[in-house]
């Protein structure tokens, strides 16, 4: 996505969550996001394949839709991008409670 089309680009095209339906804390991403030392340096993968957590997040960040992700990699499912927002969101979690 060039810088021109992040201006005019809506964050939320895409998404399709219904935010009364929506429940990360609820979704067992441990089924979906693998760790494999020898795979991408020990970061946190999404079924085994070679795209980390953080390559999902900076796409959703740098303002790609989830559906503009699934185009780009059609390895991926809906599914998989929740798993991620879920593992970050439970790792975010985890550090306010460690710091505590």
């Amino acid at each position: 996505m060039r810088p021109s089309e992040v201006e005019n680009h809506r964050f939320d095209e895409g998404l399709n969550f219904n935010p009364e339906s929506l429940s990360l804390s609820n979704m067992d991403y441990r089924a979906i996001i693998t760790i494999e030392p020898g795979k991408r340096s020990g970061k946190p993968c999404i079924r085994g394949l070679r795209i980390t957590v953080q390559d999902v997040l900076e796409y959703l960040a740098g303002g790609m839709s989830v559906n503009e992700i699934l185009e780009d990699f059609p390895e991926l499912n809906r599914d998989d991008i929740q798993a991620c927002l879920a593992f970050a969101a439970d790792r975010e979690s985890k550090l306010f409670t460690d710091a505590a």
